[in-house]
């Protein structure tokens, strides 16, 4: 038996859903890039359905009682007085989201002496201290490219956000008002602006892709140019650097990962090289990007506008400036947990526990 302790977000304020907007979701069984969705043995919920919350339990709880194991299930994952910490001594896996991750530190795998297996049910285990994992021989496991396309859909819903000036004008039909010089004052539109992503991996590289049919100029920086043949297709424009791509660009979208080389790499300097009235994407990680000098541009006006659903710490304190500074369009971590990706990183959780157990290889 092995006890599995899962750190999943709360239930909505209102219960959990008794119904669902939709019946039904497009079923998605292969990537861009021809890899196969997850294909666990079954599932044991209905594609839709909320799994990443509480009640959800990633669909895990009858397949894994059925086996003869155990599961915790808790939203309360911060502090030594969690009930995280509490269960973490005598867990064998522990399976979090980046959404509302279980900081693994060293001290806590010091700590989970029967600990063998960390789950990312998502894409990013920057929150797992993977120098720590492998001293201790623990496996980490996340599921590839199971939300790629739903953070590059939230990266294009956020750009033409701010470009087009969408919460503020959203806000005054709300307050019932018809003000519409107080709308398009910073309005403009997308067509003919320079876009530019740092990287161009799954998530950058589908960005590009569903920007390209807006007539807009593509640029990218990636340590690993893309094929000549991709560039051409989609009119890229290639840059050695980050700095040498903000300064042309009228919108940055950050879809790297993050690590000692990026951290703060969009801080006073890097934000000050980039066009004034620019626009910075963050769905990375929150750290990418200089808490207090994205704060500073906004204020200034070096930067028209930020968006992002990454925060450092996650979840964000009540007190975090990017709540109230000016022409942000920030959302809580969400941009890869709709309903349509938690049911393939639920189903890629199952078939990472269903392989663990058998003892066969993690794809």
């Amino acid at each position: 038996m092995a006890k599995v302790v899962c750190v999943l977000y709360d239930d909505p304020v209102n219960g959990y859903p008794p119904k669902y907007a939709r019946d039904d979701i497009p079923k998605i069984d292969h990537y861009p890039d021809g890899q196969t969705a997850p294909t666990p043995s079954a599932i044991d919920f209905k594609p839709g359905e909320l799994l990443g919350s509480v009640s959800g339990e990633l669909g895990l709880r009858k397949f894994l009682e059925a086996n003869g194991h155990e599961l915790v299930v808790t939203a309360d994952k911060d502090g030594a007085n969690s009930e995280f910490e509490k269960q973490l001594a005598d867990a064998d896996v522990v399976i979090s989201q980046p959404f509302w991750p279980a900081y693994m530190t060293k001290e806590r795998f010091d700590k989970a002496k029967n600990l063998k297996l960390v789950v990312t049910a998502g894409i990013g285990s920057d929150h797992t201290d993977l120098q720590a994992a492998m001293d201790k021989n623990v496996t980490v496991a996340e599921v590839t490219f199971c939300n790629s396309i739903s953070v590059a859909e939230h990266v294009v819903m956020m750009i033409l956000s701010l470009v087009r000036n969408y919460i503020p004008s959203y806000q005054w039909v709300i307050k019932g008002g018809w003000n519409i010089a107080d709308c398009v004052e910073r309005s403009y539109d997308l067509e003919g602006m320079h876009v530019g992503t740092v990287a161009a991996g799954r998530i950058g590289l589908a960005v590009l892709r569903r920007l390209a049919p807006f007539d807009v100029n593509l640029h990218y920086y990636d340590k690993h140019r893309l094929p000549k043949e991709v560039e051409q297709e989609l009119n890229l424009t290639y840059h050695p650097n980050v700095e040498d791509m903000v300064k042309v660009c009228d919108v940055v979208t950050i879809n790297c990962p993050l690590h000692p080389e990026t951290e703060h790499l969009f801080n006073d300097e890097m934000i000050g090289k980039m066009k004034r009235g620019s626009y910075l994407i963050n769905t990375a990680r929150g750290k990418i990007a200089d808490r207090d000098a994205v704060v500073r541009a906004l204020e200034s006006g070096q930067l028209a506008g930020y968006a992002g659903d990454v925060w450092f710490p996650q979840p964000a304190p009540k007190d975090h400036p990017w709540r109230t500074m000016p022409h942000h369009g920030m959302t809580p971590h969400i941009s890869g947990t709709s309903l349509s990706a938690q049911t393939r990183y639920a189903a890629g959780t199952r078939e990472i526990l269903e392989d663990f157990f058998a003892g066969k290889p993690i794809r």
